[in-house]
């Protein structure tokens, strides 16, 4: 019989199930969420998710204490941490998830943007030291 399921567990059985979405450990251990080539965003462990979002978006979910800024990125509309400190804060993980989810199903260019060096590069969710 198996316990409880963690915070990343559960996170990730929700998000792994919609129509698309790849799972994928990083360097760091983080598991990333993915959509062809854009990140929905990751989780490091089981409490803390990061992501990126528009910048009207970051500011309205800021303005709602649903995100902080990153640390990384100080004072940057875009890159946004969640903390997992309790059962609620999951919830709203995954609907941060589910938020870059639809805004990526809604882009016609299935969130790429044309590049000369390639076919593609992936856009604002895609952010961070180079991996």
């Amino acid at each position: 019989m198996t316990g409880p399921q963690s915070p990343s567990e559960r996170i990730a059985a929700a998000v792994a199930a919609w129509p698309g979405v790849e799972t994928a450990t990083g360097r760091r251990g983080e598991i990333a969420f993915r959509v062809g080539r854009r990140e929905l965003g990751h989780l490091h462990g089981d409490d803390t998710a990061h992501f990126a979002f528009p910048a009207d978006v970051w500011l309205e979910l800021k303005e709602h204490d649903r995100i902080v800024e990153h640390p990384v990125f100080p004072g940057k509309a875009g890159p946004a941490v969640r903390r997992i400190e309790e059962d609620g804060d999951v919830g709203d993980v995954i609907e941060l998830l589910r938020l870059n989810y639809d805004r990526i199903l809604a882009d016609p260019t299935g969130g790429l943007e044309p590049d000369t060096e390639g076919p593609g590069r992936p856009r604002d969710s895609d952010y961070g030291p180079p991996r």
